[in-house]
């Protein structure tokens, strides 16, 4: 049972996280993106900070309970009298994860606080260039997320 609610919280993190960047890449910013700098780039800047504090937990709660997770299991194996090796499908998710976090770490604590400092200053034209960046990011890390996605869900590899 503790097993699955570990895997229900790593799953709705996941979720929030991955389709936070769906909704935001998707559809958000072509919402948006007929509006004057003036206007899109403090809204931007609004949104995506209650979503990068959402995301900052979530990315916490998937990598604890993703480790929580193997490491149970590894402990079940062992006590079990077995000799445990990490599925495939686990080493990529866990490695893509990782490295998820680590973009998202760039994401937020470098691009996000330019962001934020050119709209405090009023720059738009740094404003704009740093929420481009930032999309660019977010979408190679939306891009991760879907491949470990469908690694969870097909069992790829192994």
């Amino acid at each position: 049972m503790f097993y699955a609610i570990l895997n229900a919280l790593h799953v709705l993190a996941v979720v929030v996280w991955v389709g936070g960047m769906v909704f935001a890449h998707f559809f958000l910013r072509p919402a948006v993106g007929s509006l004057p700098p003036p206007q899109r780039l403090p809204l931007m800047r609004d949104v995506l900070g209650r979503f990068f504090a959402a995301v900052l937990v979530a990315a916490g709660v998937t990598l604890a309970t993703g480790l929580w997770m193997i490491g149970r299991v590894a402990k079940q194996v062992v006590q079990g009298g077995g000799s445990f090796s990490m599925p495939p499908s686990w080493t990529v998710m866990a490695v893509l994860g990782v490295l998820m976090v680590l973009i998202f770490g760039h994401i937020r604590f470098v691009l996000f606080k330019r962001l934020s400092a050119a709209v405090a200053a009023a720059d738009w034209p740094r404003g704009a260039d740093q929420l481009v960046k930032l999309r660019q990011w977010v979408l190679v890390n939306l891009s991760i997320g879907v491949v470990v996605i469908l690694v969870a869900v097909l069992r790829l590899p192994g």
